[in-house]
């Protein structure tokens, strides 16, 4: 299920970095938008006060602390491990997202219930959501097999859910947009080349996952080495 000792530094540090690279756009566009400079930022972010006030934050302990654990630990570490021995690993990764995509679906029944919007608007928003839903969750499906490891996935899923949907309209209208559109592909490009480097299984020691499919006789080369 992924909670072990060995190899937990790398685990816990390389895929939030690899998933911070893949949002070096976002994160540009964030530090171009704030009002304060770098060193007012750390005062705020290293601030007691400012830990103080999350923590008794119900919406942020939601979004930031209680979803990504409980999810990952559902579909990834529960669901992978009883998927995997039966689709093999490949499927698994692109079937468990699906569950993981359904699972946001409560979203319409809040928005049809306050009226946030038309209809066919929040039926397209739950659409587009699902879509995104299932790609991360296949991405972080990727880094418990590759990790063997939950705390990754559970890390990435906390910063996306700070980070939110990349805001790639408001950067193509942005001032700096050239630069900030540079920083969006170069994200991407370092992204997909340190993908495979990142996740070396080497870098984590012994991966549970595979070793169980290998004691039942299944075994996945591409993603277990």
């Amino acid at each position: 299920m992924g909670f072990r000792l060995e190899g937990i530094f790398p685990a816990a540090l390389l895929p939030l970095l690899l998933t911070m690279i893949l949002f070096l756009g976002p994160l540009m566009q964030l530090s171009m938008d704030c009002p304060c400079d770098l060193a007012d930022g750390l005062k705020v972010v290293l601030a007691p006060r400012s830990w103080a006030r999350c923590l008794t934050d119900m919406r942020w302990l939601r979004n930031q602390v209680i979803a990504p654990l409980t999810e990952e630990l559902v579909f990834r570490a529960c669901m992978l491990p009883m998927l995997a021995p039966c689709t093999g690993l490949g499927p698994a990764v692109f079937t468990c997202p699906l569950f993981f995509g359904v699972a946001h679906f409560h979203h319409i029944f809040e928005q049809l219930r306050f009226r946030q919007s038309s209809v066919g608007s929040i039926f397209l928003s739950a659409a587009f959501q699902f879509s995104y839903t299932a790609v991360f969750g296949a991405y972080t499906a990727f880094l418990f097999i590759r990790t063997g490891h939950l705390i990754g996935p559970v890390l990435c899923h906390s910063f996306c859910n700070y980070m939110g949907f990349p805001a790639v309209c408001a950067a193509l209208e942005h001032p700096q947009r050239r630069p900030l559109l540079a920083g969006y592909a170069l994200g991407v490009g370092l992204f997909l080349l340190l993908l495979q480097p990142l996740t070396d299984p080497k870098l984590y020691g012994s991966l549970p996952l595979c070793v169980l499919l290998e004691r039942a006789g299944d075994s996945e080369a591409p993603l277990c080495s």
